[in-house]
């Protein structure tokens, strides 16, 4: 494992590039909801390719060189974690079921937007304050008790306001800088996977680099729910070659076992992986051009599978060559989610360079 660098990376990332990140954490794209945020993403990459289309669920491709045979895929996944209207009481209170791996014990006192056709109708989950709580063993937050209050005292009032079962509610949260050191904010996971790749199809663009294959940049939807957007997208592109970038676990603040995560943190490197669904030799390339390039790295294992999109390409048509290359984070799933800005700027370098490295119709079975 590489050791924190006591020198700052050099960007590679500019000033407009991070107005658009922080447009696109900003917005909200809850998975099966994702359109709004895909056209921001769409906007800022379409100068840097060829071509772009969006498939029926959502996912949004940039393609380089799209007449060629040979093809790469880089992705990221944009959907973002929330709730569903799932009950509306004859008070007006909200009762809300999971989108996702949303986390009810990080929900009493935040702040939320319930999407509606008329717009964004403001509320809160609300909680009982600290004075009413007794008895020996106190309730914890649950699906069963934590709620949305809107303001409104009856389900009509609710209902007049456009809010019905099945709209979707997100935490109200903005990015944010800390420290100099760090990016925070709600869906970093994975819009900080789509702010990458685009990042790597504009520096191929402004370098003037021509790639022998073309080059799918593609950003899935709904892999909070089991990886379903890279499973259709996938069988669409059939490439040949797929590396997936998400965001890992930073094991080392409290609460979180290095025994079962492994030994990971913000600020020394990109995260490699070893899974049954990541192909060697395309992992060996990636941390070949990792140390030639200076490029500081950690290593993960995972027993049986990614857990992100990885797996999807890599079992899809007969077997795609598949590599994942994390970004890690702290506080997963939460609305101050923080990463390093040079693991963002080391996984944008480390992207870019492996595809400088692959050659047209290469064949990886036989790689030494």
């Amino acid at each position: 494992m590489a050791k924190k660098s006591t020198t700052k990376t050099k960007a590679v990332t500019n000033k407009n590039s991070i107005v658009f990140f922080e447009k696109y954490i900003n917005n909200a794209a809850p998975t099966s909801f994702e359109i709004s945020g895909q056209k921001i993403w769409l906007d800022y990459i379409r100068p840097y390719v060829d071509e772009t289309y969006v498939d029926n669920y959502g996912t949004a491709v940039g393609i380089i060189n799209p007449k060629a045979e040979y093809k790469v895929v880089i992705e990221a996944h944009a959907d973002e974690i929330s709730w569903y209207v799932n009950y509306i009481t004859s008070d007006g209170l909200i009762y809300v079921i999971r989108n996702g791996g949303s986390d009810h014990l990080i929900a009493p006192s935040m702040r939320v937007n319930v999407h509606t056709e008329k717009g964004i109708v403001k509320g809160v989950f609300g909680w009982p304050a600290i004075h009413t709580r007794s008895g020996e063993k106190e309730e914890t937050p649950s699906l069963k008790n934590i709620f949305i209050d809107t303001g409104c005292t009856s389900k009509e009032e609710v209902e007049k306001k456009g809010i019905h079962v099945g709209c979707v509610v997100t935490f109200e949260d903005e990015f944010m800088q800390l420290n100099d050191r760090y990016y925070v904010g709600r869906a970093l996971d994975n819009r900080a996977g789509g702010f990458m790749i685009a990042e790597v199809a504009r520096l191929l663009k402004e370098n003037k680099k021509k790639l022998p294959f073309g080059l799918y940049v593609v950003n899935s939807v709904q892999e909070e729910i089991g990886l379903r957007g890279a499973e259709m997208i996938a069988n669409k592109i059939k490439p040949n070659v797929a590396i997936v970038t998400d965001v890992t676990h930073d094991t080392t603040t409290p609460m979180i076992s290095k025994i079962t995560q492994g030994d990971l943190a913000c600020g020394r490197g990109p995260v490699v992986s070893y899974a049954p669904a990541v192909q060697m030799n395309l992992n060996k390339l990636i941390i070949n051009t990792a140390e030639k390039n200076k490029i500081p790295f950690q290593r993960q294992a995972s027993s049986r599978s990614t857990g992100t999109d990885t797996d999807a390409f890599a079992y899809s048509n007969d077997g795609v060559v598949s590599a994942l290359i994390s970004l890690p984070l702290r506080y997963m799933h939460t609305t101050v989610e923080m990463i390093h800005k040079d693991d963002v700027e080391n996984v944008i370098k480390l992207i870019y360079e492996s595809l400088l490295n692959i050659k047209a119709g290469q064949d990886f079975r036989y790689m030494k």
